[in-house]
């Protein structure tokens, strides 16, 4: 994450007095060695003196001082100050060089690779309270995502506690940050920005730019949900009308809202998922899944714009498009995408 002024200033300021000191050191130094040498050397041969008993080069003495007594006390005290502002200088400037605008930008390159890399993954825009506990989920569950926020603050709360995480600063609205994301092979992007109308936007450029994204938003006013969903939004969710059902059926079914909630979140990653049956496994049946394993059991499967069926038989045949809900580790789903492609 980039530095703040103050910051840059502070490295900059530090990097500036440890090469001062540097200087001043050098400086007492040649002018020592200037004075206990005499007229017999040069003020080059002097500074070069100075220079190669900080730099404990070792060469033979340019100034001869074996003859003085304070001569070599002198050297001693030279060579102690010199590499003790010489390693604060070095240290300084590795810290000025990590913390650079130069480093920033390598990191945002490498970033950048690793997203133009990424395939079926997915968007967060907004890492405010709601995108955090989105992004923490997709997490938790095995999902790659990018994270576009405009605000440093936000990004840098996530980051803490998921330094590895992929991420822009930036405009979701702005069509150049979402490509960059990888909206172009992404599978799904939430608009879960702080204002209805940022997230209409979203919806809106990101719908031009991939006709076949999903894109599910976040409706502060319930007002606006007929032109978000105008706006190219496949699923409209408002925490306030949610939160609200939320709250009727902790009151009034909790142990249904218990289990939901384990569903959700459960520290063993235990979710129920949806897997969609593909041309590959077309015509077979369920037998061929082993219905029941240790990381997925499969509970109701669903044609395209069909009824669910509950606790389908194992004889019973899926085609292309039908809907599979288990309940899944993460390492569950995985296995039995592999095992609908035909894998191992």
């Amino acid at each position: 994450m980039e530095l703040s002024e103050l910051q840059r200033s502070n490295v900059l300021r530090n990097l500036l007095i440890a090469i001062a000191a540097l200087w001043v050191v050098l400086l007492i130094g040649t002018v020592g060695y200037r004075v206990l040498g005499g007229p017999a050397y040069s003020w080059l041969d002097c500074f070069y003196m100075a220079f190669i008993t900080i730099s404990t080069i070792g060469y033979t003495e340019a100034v001869d001082v074996t003859h003085y007594e304070y001569g070599r006390l002198f050297t001693v005290f030279i060579a102690i100050s010199g590499i003790g502002v010489l390693g604060y200088v070095l240290s300084t400037f590795t810290a000025f060089m990590l913390e650079s605008d130069l480093n920033v930008a390598w990191r945002r390159k490498k970033m950048q690779k690793k997203i133009d890399k990424l395939h079926d993954h997915y968007i967060v825009c907004g890492a405010g309270r709601i995108g955090s506990n989105i992004a923490h989920e997709l997490a938790m569950t095995g999902r790659p995502f990018v994270l576009i926020d405009a605000s440093l603050e936000n990004i840098g709360s996530y980051l803490a506690k998921h330094p590895e995480q992929l991420y822009l600063h930036g405009d979701a609205t702005d069509n150049d940050v979402l490509m960059a994301a990888g909206l172009g092979q992404a599978r799904g992007i939430f608009a879960v920005a702080h204002d209805d109308t940022l997230n209409l936007v979203i919806c809106l450029s990101a719908r031009q730019l991939n006709a076949k994204i999903r894109i599910v938003a976040r409706c502060h006013d319930m007002k606006n949900e007929e032109k978000t969903r105008r706006a190219g939004a496949d699923e409209i969710v408002s925490p306030d009308f949610t939160g609200g059902l939320r709250l009727v059926s902790a009151m009034v079914r909790p142990q249904v809202v218990s289990f939901l909630d384990e569903m959700l979140k459960s520290d063993e990653n235990l979710r129920m998922e949806e897997v969609i049956v593909p041309v590959s496994f077309s015509g077979k049946n369920l037998q061929a899944l082993s219905t029941y394993s240790r990381d997925y059991m499969l509970l109701a499967t669903r044609k395209p714009l069909g009824k669910w069926l509950f606790n389908p038989r194992s004889d019973h045949q899926v085609e292309d498009g039908d809907v599979l809900m288990v309940m899944a580790t993460p390492q569950g789903r995985t296995a039995l995408v592999r095992l609908l492609q035909g894998g191992v």
